[in-house]
């Protein structure tokens, strides 16, 4: 950073990762409630390998605002992964930097291929997250992993099985042909034949008949037709007789 504004990467920034056992050590405030957290969060964005989901959390540990997104695969070092971060925070809510502490929380979920242990991407996420967070004013919370193994708070040890990597997969998928087929208009018109095979038995209701085709409704007339109409009878000669 140079005169406030930031240059970019520069060789003196280092590795942009974190050990876990670093991630341990940054005093990282706990999730009350990790569980019903990556279920909520699962259910808003359904996240599939590959997909990063940053959320903000109030100080009553409730999500105010989360947005997800995909990183190209060659974006794989934590200065990309923090501008990522940091312009989607920017576009849900705003920062907090004019407080003197912060009172809400960033927190990632990250849905991923592999084993559930860390690795170095997670590394760089944690890294991403950390910039990210004290950049917009915020604290930094949790990181989080997606894995076919289910979910895990990395750092504290907390997990499940369920919803995983795959669980996007398993919820119902709206197509066009679910729609149900259209009935043409002159289908109505046509009288219901029941084949001899299928005819109910002695006793059984019969279908029902279609109801009545409503017989055309006759056009209007235009006035000056009717009035060429009366012409034609005024012109047959009149007897007129005289008073007494």
């Amino acid at each position: 950073m140079i005169n406030g504004i930031d240059r970019g990467p520069s060789r003196c920034d280092g590795h942009r990762t974190v050990t876990l056992p670093e991630w341990k050590g940054y005093d990282v405030p706990l999730l009350r409630a990790p569980r019903e957290f990556v279920t909520e969060l699962h259910q808003r964005h359904l996240p599939q390998p590959g997909t990063t989901v940053v959320a903000v959390l109030n100080a009553e540990h409730r999500v105010v605002a989360s947005a997800s997104f995909g990183v190209r695969p060659q974006f794989s070092d934590g200065w990309d992964h923090r501008n990522a971060l940091l312009g989607h925070l920017r576009r849900i809510t705003p920062h907090d930097l004019k407080r003197h502490s912060p009172s809400r929380t960033a927190v990632l979920l990250r849905c991923r291929e592999g084993g559930p242990d860390w690795i170095e991407q997670d590394g760089a996420w944690m890294w991403a997250l950390r910039a990210a967070a004290e950049l917009h004013g915020l604290r930094c919370g949790s990181y989080l992993t997606l894995t076919p193994a289910g979910w895990q708070s990395l750092g504290d040890g907390r997990r499940g099985r369920n919803p995983h990597s795959g669980s996007w997969t398993l919820g119902p998928i709206h197509t066009v042909t679910e729609l149900p087929p259209r009935i043409p208009h002159d289908a109505s018109a046509a009288p219901v034949e029941v084949p001899r095979s299928e005819a109910p038995p002695p006793g059984a209701q019969r279908p029902e008949a279609p109801p009545a085709q409503q017989p055309p409704i006759a056009p209007v007339t235009s006035l000056s037709a009717v009035r060429a109409l009366e012409g034609t009878h005024d012109d047959r000669p009149v007897r007129r007789t005289a008073a007494r």
